[in-house]
């Protein structure tokens, strides 16, 4: 039977076990990801290394999608779970499941269909656009199985079992990890190996996503015309909003990839390596926000506003000591690293920035994760898209410009930063405020009334 794991215990051990356990999985996939660009980077063909940095910034616009449908699903198996509704919860997952399926089968049809165009607009061109453009046109057809994993990893989380989450990101990428050197070099597929792989891998991740909630977490539930219509306004009442904050991310991205060009491929190589990088090193904090979510989820479902704000907290300082030790390991590492994808020039110089002090700015990066799974989670899911959008725009394209000129490539990197430095703080300020709302009812305009909360606590006692 379905319970709400997270309504007592210490909430640091609830952060840190979620984060950690969650950061397992993305780590295999992100590490699947850094090792493509290891095997590409082998191969001695800087178009290639390109067009995989290119074909990334796209492949990141179309992740959006499902993981504004995973936080939707996550944030609504939660609150139902946190009320004392496990037949809702079971109801809700199978719907944002069928609508996420068919709406990224749309989604993916616009991008196929529109492919040379959209790596053009971020600035690749002759061969490596081309590259670009083949890898892309294997992947982007199976994103609907993306989307599905994804989420099937949130109601998993949703439900508490961070493991069973982790295990089919894992299985997803040891899929990946096994056939690339195969298709890669066994096969001499080069740039297609890679892409068939990771086809693969998310054949294998749907999988492993969906048959624990099926046997260990109340299943699906029958299919009716009436009911699947009925939760389509609350589901994308979540996650129209969330598909737009996730959007804002690509977007910024694909300006900086843009504005890296202007240096060379070498530059773009560089990016690259970083943004594979990026996320195999901070893990743990691209975890947090889907680990925070249902924490503060159930907790806000049952009423709870002390143990919302104390997640926050705690969410906080977690991430502030994730960085800091992080940081220093990338610092200590900073030439082997270097070495592994036999950088020079401008790549080198990259590298070694990212491993140095600007690493240390992951930190705002992950003040914003954490404060936007409160705003999606406690009815506020357009507050994480005006800080999303603002972070990607005004916090992106002004600085990067400004520092770019004044430092080359380098700057592009170092103003992408320092936008985030404000918006995280405006993001903080906003998140505290929307917290202390909670205390009143005015506040909580998506859940339960006070007498209907104590009933529901007087329940469980």
């Amino acid at each position: 039977m379905a319970q709400a794991r997270f309504l007592s215990g210490n909430l640091f051990r609830h952060v840190a076990t979620m984060s950690l356990t969650s950061s397992v999985g993305l780590t295999a996939v992100f590490a699947v990801d850094f090792i493509d660009m290891v095997f590409i980077s082998m191969l001695g063909k800087a178009a290639l290394a390109a067009a995989v940095g290119y074909a990334g910034a796209v492949l990141f616009f179309t992740s959006a999608f499902g993981i504004g449908m995973a936080i939707a699903g996550g944030a609504l198996v939660a609150r139902a779970l946190g009320e004392g509704q496990p037949a809702a919860a079971r109801r809700k997952a199978t719907h944002v499941l069928i609508y996420g399926a068919l709406f990224a089968a749309g989604f993916a049809l616009i991008v196929w269909l529109n492919l040379r165009p959209i790596v053009q607009l971020v600035g690749a061109t002759g061969e490596t656009a081309d590259l670009a453009v083949h890898y892309l046109a294997i992947l982007v057809p199976f994103l609907p199985l993306l989307v599905l994993g994804m989420i099937g990893g949130a109601i998993l989380r949703a439900h508490g079992a961070a493991r069973l989450s982790m295990m089919a990101t894992i299985w997803a990428g040891l899929a990946n990890a096994i056939l690339d050197p195969i298709l890669i070099f066994g096969l001499n597929m080069e740039l297609t190996g890679a892409a068939l792989a990771s086809v693969a891998a998310r054949i294998v991740m749907v999988a492993a996503a969906l048959y624990p909630i099926w046997r260990y977490h109340g299943g699906f539930s029958r299919l009716t015309p009436r009911r699947l219509m009925a939760d389509l306004p609350p589901i994308f009442t979540i996650a129209i909003p969330a598909i737009l904050t996730q959007l804002a991310t690509p977007v910024g991205q694909a300006y900086v990839t843009r504005a890296m060009a202007e240096f060379g491929e070498a530059a773009v190589a560089g990016m690259a390596v970083i943004s594979r990088l990026m996320p195999v090193s901070f893990a743990v904090i691209f975890a947090l926000s889907g680990a925070v979510g249902p924490i503060i989820g159930q907790n806000a479902g049952a009423g709870l506003t002390d143990r919302v704000r104390g997640t926050y907290r705690a969410a906080l300082g977690f991430t502030l000591g994730v960085v800091v030790l992080i940081s220093a390991l990338l610092f200590l590492l900073r030439w082997p690293i270097a070495g592994l994808f036999q950088a020079e020039g401008i790549t080198l110089q990259l590298i070694l920035l990212f491993c140095g002090p600007l690493a240390l700015a992951y930190v705002f990066n992950g003040v914003i994760f954490v404060s936007n799974a409160s705003f999606n989670n406690l009815g506020h899911p357009f507050y994480s898209t005006w800080i999303n959008w603002g972070r990607h725009t005004l916090g992106t394209i002004p600085f990067v410009i400004v520092f770019a000129a004044w430092l080359g490539a380098p700057g592009v990197l170092i103003g992408q930063a320092v936008g985030g430095a404000i918006f995280a703080a405006l993001a903080l300020g906003l998140a505290l405020r929307v917290i202390s709302a909670a205390d009143s009812d005015a506040g909580r305009p998506l859940f339960q009334r006070r007498g209907k909360e104590h009933e529901l606590l007087n329940h469980r006692r």
